[in-house]
């Protein structure tokens, strides 16, 4: 038996190139400069957890642009009727249409016709559709309202210009690295590493910056709407705007030579300036508005024409502001108002910490795996610890190369990777020695070992790449770096578990010319004993029982103790707070008590110098969770003023019922695409026994979740996936032996068989939950508040998915068989007294 000199190539030639690519991820910034220009200079981009900075999700406000293209609807509805002389009786405007009452009814059919001209068709779907519904409402009147065709096009319209512009925006701040992309139909998702300051970006990015100028005339008269300044100042302002801000060319900061404030100068294009010359000569001593989205910026009176085409803009600005308002100007108005609907930042100093949590963790896990695996197989072991260290480098290699975003539940899926890669391994070592004790020779166990173990390793993986799947697909942000990360692993375990230790085998067998594979432990000491016979069934309603008796427990947990919802699932406010000593919790309570934003619940986070800040969710539209946390910002400022915001989270109310809608979803699909797959790869009793199972696995849980008191959160929904895809591995590798058994002993009874499976595959069941134990350990210990609700709950869960392999799914197998035979037995029993008659 040789290795096959092409396959050796490809292998070396796709680990070289793997380490090469990720090889920039652990050089210094000076040694990468250094580096060969024809060699991979790109690293893994780092999730704002890990770096710091602001993560904002906006929102078209679907009202707002509605009535925005209302209100220009009307002037084009009353100017194409006018022009067709047709004679309006009243014509207004209502939160969703045109009303036209018109004064002579037999012209209805003739204006619908006339005002069908302004329709637009628009795409939608695969059909063009008009973007107006214009039909008559009575003898002589009619209604003029945006078709739902055409509020889709507008709000597509909307957010493909607001990417620019946003993109322009944060160009004129000078943020490094931004990420500014479009997340459904109506949302824009912007990351700014970096930027820990929410409500700069937010007058950044949410202000529509719609400027224009206007007269001032007299309160109480028509067309006048009354505006106030920064200082709540009132304005009685025209509406008829002289010029609008879409002429504007530049705008810039300077100073006051008189005063020294900031003030904002501003230029026009030619045709704007001609305009705007002609407006100022016309209304010489009028005093005029300079309004920005709705409020007053400046309402000076015109002294004299101005001609040179440029103006100044001034007012209460600190240099902030005024820098902030001249990037808005020379951004451009956005289209429509976006609204934030859901804001995390992370400072830089947290971030710094959670990379070390992070590695340290890692390095914890990886270093009690290789430990254990060493001490199992011995120098064997050393092909598993080569295999795994291949498995990291070209993960970090996939990641560089995908460009993806690593978080830190990013490294706790690499961390979680590393211990269900080693399943495989475990595979492979335990059916090598079942052959290699059969007295095969050492390449014929190799063979044997590999083909025997390869089935069972594609369909425990399969598995566990359906929920990482699903939750790559129903998660957002770091949960679904966790599911990139974990994806790869699992991947690229079925190469460097699978092929290149298998090469590495067979190399090592040719170079030394064994007989036999003999891969004994490390110290003489054995878990597991070779042909152990525990009668297993015979414990099964004892299991069942306490099994039952668990779940039952964790449902009743579940109703009177409840969950401890995050601020994914509930919404609201979270703030974390690092103080310079000792956090004054009294000092907090009273002052944040006070503003009433509702119930503050305040905790030690950690240690006392660090203090969780939890808000419920406001009422109102979702521009009053961002108003609610300035208030919280600014309040504990002034509360001490040393302290430092090291975290702030805020959900608005449709983002939290999404994710918890998505989250109970993915779940529901997880279990049902399992059942799927052990139905067609096994048959029905397997499917069953595994789904039985699995739900009994995820009430215990959840129970421990409620237990607890760790937040239910987007990083538990990932714990609850990830143990589903768990749970199922390790029943696909009893049932997989199970078929090759029924295969093999036809005969033999069937909880005979069952427990021959269990005692056969009870090596590798143990082994395996062992290492995925000891790999989260370290991360359940030191990941953080960022990783708890996923690392401990899932030190808790390989527990129970290992013992429920054993003592639940099998029983419920058993019973299910054992009533199939029965059924059959019946009706081959009644078949023959029909025969018989």
């Amino acid at each position: 038996m040789k290795n096959s000199l092409w396959k050796v190539a490809i292998y070396v030639v796709v680990i070289i190139t793997g380490m090469l690519v990720a090889l920039p991820n652990v050089l210094s910034d000076r040694m990468l400069a250094q580096l060969p220009s024809a060699l991979p200079h790109q690293r893994v981009s780092l999730g704002l957890d890990l770096r710091g900075g602001s993560h904002l999700v906006l929102e078209v406000d679907r009202d707002s642009l509605v009535t925005e293209w209302l209100q220009n609807l009307q002037q084009d509805v009353r100017s194409t009727l006018e022009k067709s002389q047709i004679t309006i009786a009243s014509l207004r405007r209502t939160q969703s249409a045109i009303e036209v009452r018109l004064t002579d009814p037999a012209k209805v059919q003739q204006a619908i016709s006339e005002l069908n001209g302004i329709a637009n068709q628009v795409q939608a779907a695969a059909l063009t559709a008009s973007d107006l519904t214009i039909e008559a409402t009575g003898a002589d009147t009619l209604r003029v309202l945006p078709s739902e065709a055409g509020l889709t096009h507008r709000m597509t319209q909307a957010v493909t210009q607001s990417l620019e512009i946003i993109r322009q925006r944060v160009d004129q701040v000078g943020v490094a690295e931004p990420t500014i992309q479009r997340v459904g139909g109506d949302r824009v998702l912007v990351q700014l590493p970096g930027e820990q300051d929410p409500s700069n970006v937010r007058a950044l990015l949410g202000s529509t910056a719609k400027m224009s100028f206007h007269l001032l005339g007299r309160e109480g008269e028509p067309g006048i709407t009354m505006m106030k300044d920064a200082e709540d100042r009132p304005y009685p302002v025209q509406n008829r705007v002289l010029i609008s801000g879409d002429r504007l060319t530049d705008a810039r900061v300077g100073f006051d030579p008189n005063t020294s404030e900031p003030v904002v100068s501003f230029r026009f294009d030619q045709a704007g300036a001609t305009r705007f010359a002609e407006v100022t000569r016309q209304n010489v001593g009028m005093p005029f508005a300079i309004v920005l989205d709705g409020k007053v910026l400046s309402a000076p009176v015109i002294r004299e024409p101005i001609t040179g085409g440029s103006g100044q803009i001034s007012g209460s600005f600190n240099v902030q502001d005024a820098n902030t308002l001249a990037a808005l100007l020379r951004a451009g108005a956005l289209p429509a108002k976006l609204d934030v609907i859901e804001e995390r930042t992370v400072g830089a100093d947290l971030g710094s910490d959670a990379i070390e949590m992070g590695i340290v963790a890692g390095l914890g896990g990886f270093a009690l795996v290789m430990l254990f695996i060493l001490a199992l197989y011995g120098s064997w072991g050393l092909l598993a610890v080569l295999a795994l260290a291949l498995n990291v480098m070209l993960t970090f290699a996939g990641l560089t190369m995908l460009g993806a975003t690593l978080t830190l539940p990013g490294i706790a899926g690499i961390v979680l990777g590393i211990g269900l890669a080693v399943d495989a391994n475990v595979l492979i070592n335990e059916r090598i020695r079942e052959e290699s004790r059969k007295g095969r020779s050492a390449f014929a166990a190799i063979d044997l070992g590999f083909n025997k173990a390869y089935a069972t390793i594609i369909d425990s993986n399969v598995t566990a790449l359906i929920a990482t799947a699903l939750l790559f697909w129903f998660g957002s942000g770091p949960v679904r770096g966790f599911a990139v990360t974990m994806g790869l692993g699992i991947a690229i375990s079925m190469f460097t578990a699978v092929s290149v230790v298998r090469v590495a085998m067979v190399a090592i067998a040719t170079r030394r010319r064994l007989k036999t594979i003999d891969i004994k432990p490390l110290l003489p000491i054995r878990l597991i004993k070779d042909g152990t016979t525990i009668d297993f069934m015979k414990a099964r309603l004892a299991g069942l029982g306490i099994s039952a008796f668990l779940s039952i427990g964790s449902i009743v947990l579940l109703f009177t103790h409840g969950l401890n919802f995050g601020v994914d699932f509930k919404g609201g406010i979270q703030v974390e707070v690092k103080t310079s000593g000792p956090a004054d919790l009294s000092a907090f309570r009273s002052g944040l008590g006070n503003l009433g934003l509702g119930e503050v619940a305040l905790q030690e986070f950690g240690s006392n110098d660090r203090l969780l800040i939890r808000l419920e969710r406001q009422a109102g539209p979702e521009t009053k969770q961002t108003e609610a946390v300035e208030k919280v910002r600014s309040e504990i400022r002034v509360i001490d003023p040393s302290a430092s915001i090291e975290r702030t989270e805020v959900v608005g109310p449709k983002v939290s019922d999404e994710l918890a809608t998505a989250g109970i979803l993915s779940v529901i699909l997880a279990s049902l695409a399992m059942l799927v797959y052990i139905w067609v790869r096994f048959e029905w009793p397997f499917a069953v026994g595994a789904i039985a199972t699995l739900v009994l696995d995820v009430t215990k849980t959840v129970g421990f979740f409620s237990l607890t008191g760790l937040d239910f959160n987007l990083t538990a929904i990932a714990a609850l996936l990830t143990l589903v895809g768990y749970s199922v591995n390790d029943k696909v590798v009893v049932y997989d032996r199970m078929r090759e058994n029924m295969r093999l002993y036809k005969s033999m009874p069937f909880r005979n068989l069952i427990n021959l499976s269990i005692n056969e595959t009870l090596a590798r069941s143990l082994y395996t939950s062992a290492t995925a134990f000891l790999a989260m350990i370290p991360m359940a210990i030191w990941g953080g508040s960022a990783v708890e609700s996923f690392a401990i709950p899932m030190v808790f869960g390989i527990f129970v998915a290992a013992s429920s392999s054993v003592f639940i799914a099998a029983p419920i197998l058993l019973f299910l068989g054992d009533w199939r035979t029965k059924r059959k037995a019946r009706k081959a029993e009644v078949s023959g007294e029909v025969k018989a008659v």
